[in-house]
C-alpha cells in the first residue's frame, strides 16, 4: 500500500440536530487489506428516507434496523447518514483501481469500504447517473414483491423517484399499461418521458389489478386502495417513519378482498432470496441505469460544501425536486 495516502482527512456530512447538518472532518489512516480507498465524485439525497432522518422521526422501535451500511453515529443524533456515492477507487484493489464504482456509503469526500462493497459502475452508464443506484434496487424488488406477470392495469400513487422507477420497470418487465399517479401535474415530463400515462388523483383509472402506493401519506395510500379492483393487490412502498397513519380499512375494504401488502429493500423479495444476493440484486439495478430518459429524474447537483445549507430547500415539501445530486471537489 503506498504510504502517501496515510494520514488524510475527508470530510462528511452529519445530521446533528432536527433540521440541522453540518460537515465534519474525518481523519483516514492507511487501508488495511480487503479495503479500497474511494474518493467521491458525485452522490444523491434520498429526500424519503433521509428527511425523516434530518428531522429526527426514526422510530425508536427501528433505530438497529434503519442502520445504513457505512452510517456512523446513533439515531437520532448526531449521525452520518446515506447510501448513494459514486466515485473512483484510489487504492486497494488492483483490479479496481481507477475503476468507478457505486457504494452504499453516506455523503464523504474520500473513504474505505471492503473490496466487496465497491460495485463497478457500468460502461454504459455515466457516473452522475449512478447515484440513482439505490432507488433502483429499491423499484426492482417492488416489481419482485409484486408478483409475477402479465399485468393489464397498474396505477403508480406517487411519482416521486422510487414511483416513478417502479413504473417504468412494471412496464419493462410485465408489458403492463402503468399510470402515474400525482397530485403535481408537473410530474407529467416524467411519465411522459418513460412512456407512461399519468393523472391527478381525480382522473386516475380505476379497477387496477395492481396499486403501487409511494407518496409516503395516508391520503395517497386512501387513493390507492380506491383505485383497486376486487381482489387487487395494493404494494405499498413508502415509509412514514414515526408518523401516525390513517388507513381507510373500512367501506368496501373487506368485502372487495384487497391485498395490502409491503415491500422493503432491506430484504430481498421472497420470490427471489433463494437464487439471487444482495450484491447480484444491486449489481443488477447498476445495469437497469443504461437509459438515457432516466436523466428526467436528475435536478441541478449541488456542490458538497453547499449541502449543508442547501439541505432544508432540498427536503421542503414543495421543492417539487426529484433526486438531488450531489457533486464532490
Amino acid at each position: 500500500m503506498n504510504e502517501t495516502i496515510a494520514d488524510v482527512t475527508a470530510r462528511a456530512l452529519w445530521y446533528i440536530a432536527a433540521g440541522q447538518a453540518e460537515l465534519r472532518d474525518e481523519p483516514l489512516g492507511l487501508p488495511v487489506p480487503g479495503m479500497v480507498r474511494v474518493r467521491a465524485s458525485h452522490g444523491a439525497i434520498s429526500r424519503g428516507t433521509e428527511a425523516l432522518v434530518a428531522n429526527g422521526r426514526i422510530p425508536r422501535s427501528e433505530f438497529q434496523r434503519m442502520r445504513a451500511p457505512f452510517m456512523s453515529g446513533m439515531f437520532p443524533f448526531p449521525v452520518k447518514y446515506g447510501y448513494s456515492t459514486v466515485g473512483v477507487v484510489e487504492a486497494g484493489s488492483a483490479d479496481l483501481r481507477g475503476r468507478t464504482v457505486f457504494t452504499l456509503h453516506p455523503h464523504q469526500t474520500l473513504f474505505d469500504v471492503p473490496e466487496a462493497a465497491a460495485i463497478p459502475v457500468p460502461a454504459n452508464v455515466p457516473a452522475r447517473r449512478a447515484v440513482l443506484a439505490a432507488n433502483m434496487e429499491t423499484a426492482l424488488n417492488a416489481v419482485w414483491d409484486a408478483g409475477p406477470g402479465p399485468l393489464g392495469r397498474v396505477a403508480v400513487v406517487g411519482a416521486g423517484v422510487v414511483g416513478s422507477l417502479t413504473g417504468l420497470l412494471l412496464r419493462q418487465l410485465s408489458s403492463a399499461n402503468v399510470t402515474l399517479v400525482d397530485i403535481n401535474p408537473a410530474r407529467a415530463t416524467v411519465a411522459s418521458a418513460f412512456g407512461l400515462d399519468f393523472a391527478t388523483p381525480e382522473q386516475a383509472p380505476s379497477e387496477c389489478e395492481l396499486v403501487v402506493h409511494a407518496s409516503a401519506s395516508s391520503v395517497g395510500l386512501a387513493t390507492a386502495l380506491s383505485l383497486a379492483r376486487d381482489e387487487g393487490t395494493i404494494l405499498e412502498l413508502s415509509w412514514y417513519g414515526n408518523a401516525d397513519v390513517s388507513v381507510p380499512l373500512g367501506g368496501a375494504f373487506h368485502s372487495r378482498r384487497l391485498r395490502l401488502v409491503a415491500s422493503q429493500v432491506g430484504m430481498i423479495a421472497p420470490s427471489h432470496r433463494k437464487t439471487w444476493t444482495h450484491r447480484r440484486r444491486l449489481e443488477k439495478a447498476l445495469s437497469l441505469l443504461a437509459d438515457d430518459r432516466l436523466d428526467v429524474l436528475l435536478e441541478a447537483p449541488v456542490a458538497f460544501a453547499d449541502l449543508p445549507a442547501r439541505l432544508p430547500g432540498i427536503f421542503a415539501p414543495a421543492s417539487g425536486i426529484l433526486c438531488q445530486p450531489i457533486d464532490y471537489p
